[in-house]
């Protein structure tokens, strides 16, 4: 059995340790409400237009003359992925979570239809996001910072902006996004997500929905009902008015839409990365606090059985004199 000093020191150290995971465990908590506050009063926002954006490329599906950031490419050959991490470490499994879930979806699309392997570059915002060069090689074509908290949307315009010129220019026939969706304190969700060219057969369409919410007006059932209801009436199921036409209205409006699912995006991700910090430091006090009672009941049974070797000595020795 060890020594009752190192046993001490070893309570000591784990005491020290869990004073640090604690007070990190109450600022995050801290940013987690303040993040948390943020994503749910733009979720709602977000949710509905990126549905317009959708409508709107359902509308002119059938047009000759769409917009280049509703055009699929013929052949996919270059994609590039907004990654969305931490800057720090010490939040369990949230980075590895959605890096995973990155890799799986580039393994599983790594081929296009004429079975040409497709290159993968990607954005980082925060620095944890760069081991998905460090450990699988991709390349990396732009790092930005990322804020703990985040208010206004211009910290994503500048991203908005690359995709969105990269795009046009050809240089990517297809742009995507990883982040992790925001459920609540204990459950996140990563998600990669097709930002461009507006794909209508997506199957997570919305950001910040996690199952049905046809108050919202943009669950599937609930769409594809209104849409059966509308052919039936011999009805048009979308009809817009472009003033002054569609491409000048679609130019400004879908870039500004395109952005807004980025900010969101962000949101959710800083939400879901305090929540994951402020439950690891949780599990790591819990973990502490066990292991200190542990070592604490060693420290006893230690102390007593050197007070009972003492006076067994005691006792020997008495009886030696005595004889």
């Amino acid at each position: 059995m060890a020594n009752t000093k190192e046993i001490q020191r070893r309570i000591k150290s784990i005491n020290s340790t869990r004073k640090i995971t604690k007070a990190m465990e109450m600022v995050a908590a801290t940013k987690m409400r303040r993040a948390t506050e943020a994503v749910l009063k733009t979720r709602t926002y977000a949710n509905l237009s990126w549905t317009t954006v959708l409508n709107l490329a359902k509308a002119v599906n059938s047009r000759t003359d769409q917009h280049p950031l509703l055009t699929k490419k013929k052949k996919i050959k270059n994609v590039a992925i907004i990654l969305f991490t931490s800057n720090r470490g010490l939040c369990g499994s949230f980075n590895n979570a959605v890096i995973s879930k990155v890799y799986q979806s580039i393994i599983k699309h790594q081929h296009n239809k004429e079975k040409e392997k497709i290159n993968h570059d990607f954005i980082i915002v925060g620095k944890k996001g760069l081991v998905v060069n460090k450990r699988y090689g991709y390349r990396v074509i732009a790092e930005f910072p990322k804020a703990d908290i985040c208010y206004q949307s211009e910290e994503v315009r500048g991203i908005a902006r690359i995709i969105i010129d990269d795009f046009l220019a050809g240089k990517y026939d297809k742009i995507m996004v990883a982040y992790t969706d925001y459920v609540n304190t204990i459950k996140q969700i990563p998600r990669v997500k097709q930002l461009l060219p507006i794909d209508l057969e997506a199957e997570d369409d919305h950001l910040g929905i996690v199952g049905s919410d046809s108050r919202l007006k943009t669950d599937k059932s609930y769409i594809k009902e209104k849409e059966d209801k509308y052919l039936k009436e011999g009805k048009n199921v979308y009809s817009f008015t472009y003033e002054p036409n569609a491409n000048q209205v679609l130019s400004e409006m879908l870039p500004r839409l395109l952005e807004i699912q980025l900010f969101q995006a962000l949101l959710e991700s800083n939400a879901s990365e305090h929540s994951a910090r402020m439950a690891a430091m949780q599990k790591a006090n819990e973990s502490a606090g066990e292991l200190v009672e542990e070592l604490t009941l060693f420290y006893n049974k230690a102390r007593q059985a050197a007070i009972t070797k003492e006076i067994s000595e005691i006792s020997a020795g008495a009886n030696a004199l005595g004889n």
